[in-house]
């Protein structure tokens, strides 16, 4: 394993403290049976939710990913971008946020898009990538108003084989994303980092082995 990751490590302990990251078995998107499951909809009161906050800032100042704006794709990266861009703001990095309706407005000021116009060089903040399809959604979104999908943040990087018409594909969401895709991606904590906090939280351990078994049946090798 790598050396520690601190700001990983502490989202790892706050996500497991929250609820948010449960361990057991779930079924995933895939069909896959997984040890732990990650429910970003379970930062659920306003001292979660600006902390998670915290972590996004945190990471995008020290990521090097350039942006201009935010966007947050229907639903959860709705409350998830615009609490992430209160929090640049505190921090003195104050950038327009949008974000998109499913269903289109007959009224008022009609349309999908809420907030700022789309320009410039976009970051998309979401929870975790499962196949990179809302990705894509959201690209088709900001280039079809006119600007550049430049990233994605995300809160956790499952690290794991997406799949395609119901087959594993040796490259995961976040490989397709970047490397695919062109966009930058960055993640608050990712699978690794994961596994690292429970080798050494003795309350967990017993389900770091089910974990590396995982990785080591569907995790894919990181990718510069």
């Amino acid at each position: 394993m790598s050396d520690k990751d601190p700001l990983a490590q502490e989202f790892v302990q706050f996500a497991v403290a929250c609820g948010v990251l449960r361990f057991g078995e779930f079924k995933t998107k895939a069909g896959r049976m997984s040890p732990y499951f990650f429910n970003a909809g379970l930062f659920d009161d306003g001292a979660k939710l600006g902390r998670l906050a915290e972590f996004y800032a945190q990471r995008l100042m020290t990521s090097g990913i350039e942006f201009d704006m935010v966007f947050g794709p229907a639903y959860k990266g709705i409350p998830l971008g615009a609490a992430v861009a209160v929090e640049l703001a505190r921090r003195g990095r104050n950038v327009p946020f949008a974000y998109n309706r499913k269903e289109a407005k007959d009224h008022g000021e009609g349309g999908t898009l809420v907030g700022a116009p789309l320009q410039g060089r976009v970051l998309i903040i979401d929870d975790v990538m499962s196949a990179g399809t809302a990705a894509r959604e959201s690209i088709a979104i900001i280039r079809a108003a006119g600007a550049t999908p430049h990233a994605v943040c995300i809160a956790l990087d499952r690290q794991e084989m997406a799949t395609e018409n119901g087959q594993d594909v040796p490259y995961s969401a976040v490989q397709y994303v970047r490397q695919q895709l062109g966009l930058q991606v960055g993640a608050i904590a990712k699978l690794a980092d994961l596994m690292q906090f429970l080798e050494h939280d003795s309350t967990l351990a017993e389900h770091a082995a089910r974990v590396l078994d995982y990785r080591q049946r569907y995790g894919v090798k990181d990718a510069p």
